[in-house]
């Protein structure tokens, strides 16, 4: 068996179907058990997808390539909203995703690109007038965003660096707001590649799904310059550091939810999400359940949940969940691939000592929209081993043989003092300033996690991360979530070890 083989057939995810399988059932509040329906992939006929570069052609005669449907994001202007409107307002922005997601399918097929734009409004108007509507019946002086109206219209837009404002510019103002301070730039420099690696694994086409990735999407790493950039340490400075060992997600666990941004929704992320640490996540896991669940940490003390959306081989193999939701259905195919490595370490902060963080803080870093929402929240990074100085954000890394894809989350480590969750999932937590290292006023810096996942893939473009369909794959679009179920005690230690510049597991 050559190498490439070999290196494909091992990291696949051996026990994806059982999971999986799992996962397409949705317990309902009266204890029932619901398959979820599924149809049978339409990649499967043989010919080219639907949606490849030579059928997704502007409509307007520019001969400009129309790749996808952009609405605004209105979960990031919610910065806040009634603790009663919570439930309803997630179920709607929920609504919100489906939408967009069924009107790519329809787009996919449809001869006048222009077509989905306006049923896709109709849609959206009435869900978003109930977002308004349960904010200002919501108590606790809720008031919703002026704005929320001008957020109903989408627009196309072509797969390059730049916009294509077909339907209008409505609804375009402030979809990158909300991601507190210092979110831009967290991996200095890490735009670099351009067009670098253009050529590069031409015949991958729009990928086995038909909706990206594409050759553009990839760089050869050697041909970036170094570009991290790190605050200095000063004096004060918290310089331990604290590893979990949760493993690799070995065992398989994935699902397609998010309990984070969308509580209680099945198929809330519509791509497939791997999972370390507590084995109980799913979209409608408690406090409580999180609290009383299994973990895969070797220290059991650490029941949190970490989670990122899968990376998969487009090499035209199925994987179990071709014909499910989060799989196939959302345009995510190809193997799952099981991570070489996860390394989950807290960091401490250059310039000051660090407090525990509160039991199940929410945080998530980067943003699974950012192909559309524009690049003011993205902060996952691309890199390879031995190369890890030259950080990508909007390119996947080509590596050299015998070095290994990696893929690098640095989380918020600045906590308001109050909050383990806000309405938009980011106002609560911060990023440090990325010159002087220090956390905005009202934030305390807090044991930053540092995660970081190593992929044993065959060299080359054939790999991405699922995505929701409109996402086109992209690799700004990669995010990470985790939710503290550290044991109070433990979580102590873990700050304790930081200040005292220990390194501790």
């Amino acid at each position: 068996m050559g190498r490439t083989s070999r290196r494909t057939s091992r990291k696949r995810s051996k026990l994806a179907g059982r999971a999986i399988a799992a996962s397409a059932a949705l317990i309902l509040g009266g204890g029932g058990l619901v398959a979820v329906n599924v149809y049978a992939n339409a990649d499967e006929s043989g010919g080219p997808p639907p949606n490849s570069q030579e059928q997704v052609q502007n409509q307007n005669g520019g001969g400009q390539q129309v790749s996808t449907i952009s609405c605004p994001d209105v979960g990031n202007q919610l910065p806040e909203v009634p603790d009663g409107a919570r439930a309803e307002v997630d179920r709607e922005l929920a609504a919100l995703d489906s939408q967009i997601t069924d009107a790519y399918a329809r787009f996919a097929e449809a001869e006048d690109k222009n077509s989905v734009l306006g049923p896709l409004e109709e849609q959206r108007r009435p869900t978003i007038e109930n977002i308004r509507s349960a904010i200002d019946q919501g108590g606790q002086g809720g008031q919703a965003p002026e704005n929320l109206d001008g957020m109903a219209p989408c627009t196309l837009r072509a797969d390059d660096d730049g916009g294509l404002p077909q339907g209008g510019d409505q609804g375009q103002g402030g979809q990158d707001q909300g991601g507190g301070e210092g979110d831009q730039g967290q991996d200095g420099g890490q735009d670099q590649g351009g067009d670098q690696g253009q050529g590069q694994g031409q015949g991958q086409g729009q990928g086995q799904a038909g909706n990206g990735p594409e050759a553009g999407d990839f760089v050869d790493i050697t041909n970036v310059q170094p570009n991290v950039q790190r605050p200095r340490k000063q004096r004060g400075a918290s310089r331990g550091t604290f590893t979990t060992n949760c493993g690799t997600n070995e065992n398989g666990k994935f699902n397609p939810d998010n309990v984070i941004v969308a509580p209680g929704v099945s198929n809330g992320a519509h791509h497939m999400h791997d999972y370390v640490g507590n084995q109980e996540t799913d979209a409608f896991s408690s406090d409580d359940d999180l609290a009383n669940g299994d973990t895969s940490c070797r220290n059991q003390g650490d029941k949190s949940t970490y989670y990122w959306p899968v990376l998969r081989l487009q090499n035209g193999n199925d994987e179990n969940d071709a014909e499910a939701d989060g799989g196939g259905r959302d345009k995510n195919v190809g193997e799952i691939q099981t991570p070489d490595q996860v390394t989950l370490k807290f960091v401490g902060s250059p310039v000051s000592k660090v407090s525990a963080m509160p039991r199940f803080l929410r945080i998530i870093t980067g943003d699974a929209k950012a192909f559309t929402n524009g690049d003011a929240n993205a902060n996952a990074s691309w890199s390879c081993t031995g190369f890890e100085n030259r950080q990508l954000k909007d390119k996947y890394p080509i590596c050299p043989e015998g070095s290994k894809v990696v893929r690098t989350f640095n989380f918020q480590s600045c906590w308001d003092g109050q909050n383990t969750d806000s309405a938009n999932h980011r106002t609560h937590v911060a990023f440090a300033d990325q010159r002087s290292g220090r956390c905005p006023q009202g934030f305390r810096a807090i044991p930053q996690l540092v995660q970081r996942v190593v992929y044993d893939v065959p060299p080359g473009p054939g790999f991405a991360v699922d995505s929701f369909p409109e996402q086109l794959h992209k690799p700004i679009t990669d995010h990470g979530d985790f939710i503290n179920v550290f044991d109070e005690r433990l979580m102590r230690r873990v700050a304790k070890c930081v200040n005292d510049g220990r390194r501790c597991t």
